[in-house]
This record gives C-alpha cells, structure tokens and sequence, in this order.
C-alpha cells in the first residue's frame, strides 16, 4: 500500500519501523516538515569529502522522497508546487550550510574588516544556493508518481538545478551530489563517460530507492528498486575496476617535478614588509634536498610555487626575479602563482591579474597565464554591486587595489612551458568546473593540468579536502594528470585515472619531488562530448519518470 494521501493511512498495514518513519514523515507538515527537510539535506553533506559517508545520502535522499510524497497528497495545483519547492529550499540549505560552514574562516584570517559578513557567507550562501534545489524539487514534482518512476523524477530535478547552479551567475558547483562517488577510485571512472552531472544523475536515484521499501505496493514494488540500484551501483564499481589498471601510469621521461607547500599563515602572507623574507622561504624550500641521493634543484626540472605566492608585483621587482633566477640551474623552469600587472603598468589606472608565471635561469621571464574565472567578493565585487557594497565598506578579500581583472576568455590558452607538455592551466576554484578545464579553441591536447591554488584563508576544515577531491575529479574527467600546489596543502600528483602517486598534507610545510605521469591514450568520452551524455541521461531520466505518472493516470496497476 502506498503512503500517499492521509485518507490512506488507515488501511496501512504494519510494516515495521521503517514504514512507522516513512508513515511520519510523510505526514508532517508546516514547519515540522521544513525542519526534517533541513536536518535530511545536513545529514547528506556527511556524505562528501572529507567524510565520504554514502550512507549519510541513502537517508537524506530516502527522506526527501518521503517529504515530497507528503506534499503531493491531494489534488496537483500550485499549492503542492510551492510546498515541494520549499521542502527542496529547506533541503538545499541544511544541505549547504552543512557543507560550507567553513567559508566562516575565511571572514576571520582580517577578523577587524570582515568579522561582520560572516553570515553572508556561513548562512547567506547557503539560503541563496537552496533556491536551486528548489527548482528542482519542483521540477521533479510535476513528474512525480506514487511508484519507483518519482525516483527518476527527483533524480532529474536534482542534477537539472545542478547544472544551472554549475553555469548561473559564473557558476559554483560546489559539492554536487555527485561527488558522493567522486571520492572512490572505482566508482569515480564514471565521470570519465558522463562528467560530474552525469555522477548526479547516477547518484540520486540509487541512493533514494530505498525509499520504496515503505511505500512499495506489493513486494515487487517494494524491492524490484533496490534490486536495481545495487545492481547499478555494483556495474559502476565494476566498470571503474576495468578501467583502472593495476600497473601504474607510465611517466613523462625526463621530467622530475618539486612541488614546494610553505604553509605561510594566511595573515602574514600578504604583508609587503614580508616580500624578501617570503621570497627566501620559497628558495630555502626549494633548494631542500628531499632525501640522501637527491639535493638542490640540480635534480628536479621543474619547481612549483602555489597560488599568490609574492606578497608585491614580482614581475616589477629586478632584485626578486635576479634572486629566483640565481636558484634555477640552466633549464630548470619555476611556475609560480603571482598577480601581474598589465604592461604598460599605468599608477592610476592600473590592471591587475591573478596569473601564473613562468621563470627561467636569470630571472626571465617566459608565458604566463590569467586567471578566467574569478571569485565574486573574493577577488573582486559583482559590478552591479559594487558601489553599494563599497559604501558600506565592504571590499574583495584580496587586498588589490580594484580587485582582479579576469583574463580574456576569448584569449584563454594552454600554458607552454619548455620541458613539458601543453599545461591546461587553472588557479584556485577554476578545477571545480566540469568540462571548462580545457580550452575550447586550443589547438593542441594538454598533457597535463596544473592548479595552482592558496587554500589557507580556510584552514584545517572540510573545505580543502572538498576542494582537493573536485581537483582530483577533473583529472578523470580529462584523462590527464593533475600536478596540484597548494600555500597549506593539499598538494599532490594525480595520475590521469585519479590515483594519487604522491601528496603532502594539509597545514604542513614540505616538498614533494615526483615524476610527471603520462596521459591517458586519447581523450575520455567526457573530454570529446562534454555533458552531451548527461543530457541524453537527463532526457531519459525525465521519460521514465513522465511514463510512470502516465501509467498511475490511466490506472495501470
């Protein structure tokens, strides 16, 4: 019998504790529902980096099919619309504060200047995201159906306001739903064929199938679900096993990478007066020997330096560039996060960008790379704003005068970098984005990708390690290697498949000497069609779903 209507609870036979909780929460109402809605998508986030619950999504997803199940009892019209999509925001933000929590550190590292916005970003962030999971509860509802087919309702619902929450307003696809089987190796090779959409897709349905153990009419109904996402699961985690192969990934010969963390705190990092004694930290550090046979930078090739690694304009500084390029042998090549300046530098109206540079022997400088995609308030304030945000005396994060200017999006290009292959390059939350880690117009195939980024204005919380597992995931994606730098860690290689040949630890200093894995031979299904899959998933989903409230209209048992 299934828990639909409350007239309909009478005639519910017992089933157990399982259908008593089902039962009750499908029944509840008005703020009770929104708070078990808010306490379910909590329970969710459990299941993301760096805690990988997968349990912890069974029981939010199995939850919020139950809640919607309470409110589309009764005729279909606006009001139960409204009533899912409300269930959806309350989900959505139990779900993101949860999850985000952590950007509160980033308001405390200048504590006198930003204390005070602290909740726009710990509880303003997360009430604004739950707008997307309300479009897509709302979404799902006018698909919805007593039967197993609302589980592919919600799964369409969900991964649609997704992809709008990874493109809307520059994009943040923070935490999707997907990276719940991003943090296994097996289950991660998905998102070589699908992407990260398409692990959401996956993901929501097989997750909320037990939720058809209470309200299942019959046992087929009950169980046919569960059988099916187990079976789901298990052929995902089987496909990942083939894909992975046991030897590990050949390495690029001739290439020997040191990769420098100097865990400077966040406070100090950018203080002018620190600009030599921050330079000679980086050169004691990479000058390190690493073990007995390996000392100097005579045995590496290529150094790495994390994001906003100088404190000043490095590329204006003679005296710095002649004491970085004193270190670097002949062909020995440093990539350093750094602002830049545009050429000519114009005191008055200045340009600056977010950029990696590369050095040579004597302090030359070779290509460089800006950063496309900003962090709105972190590196500069959303134009439509930001006269009003300044008059309250709010400004960027970054103490740049202005803010970043990004970088030509038309003018975006693979990094050359003499001694390897084409870098795809990114700083910061650029690798969080599926699908934009490559150039559209590039003419060549990267062989590698490169994040460069400064994770210490969040400290030891969840937030690196989510940010290192997004990382991580565009490597499957891509088929190419990760080489990761980051101020506090997480830094580390990534082979092409995802698997970790080498990593430093979070709030440690420390370097990390490896060698540079190949890329994978060809390019991913995900590489070749972006989220075309996903979009033939989504349709599928929506098809299912459209048939079994079909089916329950004509009366079809």
């Amino acid at each position: 019998m299934i828990l639909a209507r409350k007239s309909d609870t009478r005639s519910v036979a017992a089933g157990g504790w399982l259908d008593a909780v089902a039962h009750r929460i499908i029944l509840s109402h008005g703020w009770s529902r929104l708070g078990i809605a808010v306490v379910a998508g909590a329970i969710g986030a459990m299941a993301m980096p760096p805690y990988g619950i997968f349990p912890a999504l069974v029981v939010s997803l199995t939850v919020a099919v139950w809640l919607v199940d309470g409110a589309s009892a009764g005729p279909r019209g606006w009001r139960t619309l409204r009533d899912c999509a409300l269930i959806g925001w309350a989900w959505g933000f139990g779900y993101f504060i949860a999850g985000l929590w952590w950007l509160g550190a980033a308001f405390l590292v200048e504590a006198d200047q930003f204390a005070w916005a602290m909740p726009l970003g710990v509880v303003g962030l997360p009430a604004v995201l739950g707008l997307f999971y309300a479009l897509g509860f709302a979404a799902a509802r006018l698909a919805w159906s007593r039967g197993p087919g609302r589980l592919f309702a919600l799964a369409f619902g969900l991964a649609a306001s997704e992809w709008l929450r990874g493109h809307l307003f520059t994009g943040f696809p923070w935490n999707g739903l997907g990276m719940a089987l991003g943090g296994n190796l097996w289950l991660m090779q998905g998102a070589s064929v699908v992407g990260l959409y398409g692990l959401s897709l996956i993901v929501v349905p097989i997750a909320a199938a037990p939720a058809t153990l209470a309200t299942g009419a019959g046992i087929r109904a009950r169980i046919g679900p569960m059988a099916v996402a187990v079976s789901a699961l298990a052929a995902l985690a089987l496909f990942g096993a083939w894909r992975v192969p046991e030897k590990p990934d050949a390495t690029i010969a001739g290439v020997r990478l040191r990769l420098i963390q100097p865990n400077i705190p966040q406070d100090a990092k950018f203080q002018p007066d620190n600009r030599y004694a921050v330079v000679d930290k980086y050169l004691e550090l990479s000058d390190r020997a690493t073990s007995p046979e390996r000392s100097g930078t005579a045995d590496v090739t290529h150094i790495v330096w994390p994001e906003s690694a100088f404190p000043f304009l490095v590329q204006r500084d003679p005296q710095a560039l002649g004491r970085i390029g004193a270190v670097l042998p002949e062909g020995r090549h440093l990539l350093a996060g750094a602002a830049r300046a545009q050429e000519p530098f114009n005191r008055q109206h200045a340009v600056f960008y977010n950029s990696i540079l590369t050095i040579a022997h004597g302090g030359t400088l070779g290509d460089s790379y800006d950063k496309v995609h900003l962090v709105p308030f972190g590196e500069y304030l959303p134009a439509p704003l930001d006269a009003i945000l300044k008059a309250v005396g709010l400004r960027q994060f970054v103490s740049v005068p202005g803010g970043f200017t990004a970088g030509s999006r038309e003018g975006q290009r693979i990094l050359t970098v003499p001694g390897l292959p084409p870098v795809a390059a990114t700083i910061c939350y650029e690798s969080i984005f599926p699908g934009a880690i490559v150039p559209a117009e590039a003419s060549v195939v990267p062989g590698l990708i490169l994040n460069l980024t400064n994770d210490a204005w969040f400290g030891d919380t969840p937030g690196p390690h989510q940010h290192f597992a997004q990382a991580r995931l565009r490597a499957v994606e891509e088929g190419l290697p990760l080489v990761r730098d980051a101020n506090s860690g997480i830094s580390a290689v990534v082979d092409a498949h995802g698997r970790i040949t080498g990593s430093l630890p979070l709030g440690t200093e420390g370097v990390l000497d490896a060698d540079l894995p190949a890329r994978i031979s060809g390019r991913t299904l995900y590489a070749r069609l972006g989220d075309a899959p996903f979009a033939a998933m989504l349709l599928g989903c929506l098809l299912v779903a459209v048939a079994g409230r079909r089916r329950e209209a004509s009366g079809i048992a």
